[in-house]
């Protein structure tokens, strides 16, 4: 019923900066939430950032200070400002939504495909 499409991902050096934009579509009523989460390999999937409709934002310790979630619930979008990059920083990132959908009561949550970032040096 929803799809999420990531986009932005790449290759950047350390110290320098990274735009991630997720847009999602599909049978949304509203987004109660929009999230990026990163996976290194043989790591588990860790919470970057999120951010709730009403603008309540939440960032992981290694994120804060340098990275910025926004979001723009009309057009149902979200993005992952990333400054001051570092090695650590190198992981896939997808992004997550909970949306109500209409039609039905029943909530749903959905994961975009994922982008690589890579940060040299």
């Amino acid at each position: 019923q929803v799809q999420l499409v990531e986009s932005g991902g790449g290759l950047v050096q350390a110290g320098g900066s990274l735009r991630l934009s997720c847009v999602a579509s599909g049978n949304i009523l509203r987004i109660n939430n929009m999230g990026w989460y990163r996976q290194a390999p043989g790591t588990q999937r860790e919470l970057v950032a999120s951010i709730s409709s009403a603008g309540s934002t939440n960032y992981a310790d290694s994120a804060k200070g340098r990275f910025t979630i926004s979001s723009d619930n009309a057009k149902m979008t979200v993005s992952l400002q990333m400054t001051s990059m570092k090695a650590e920083d190198t992981a896939v990132y997808y992004c997550n939504a909970d949306v109500r959908h209409r039609g039905t009561v029943f909530p749903g949550n959905y994961w975009g495909q994922g982008t690589q970032v890579t940060v040299s040096s």
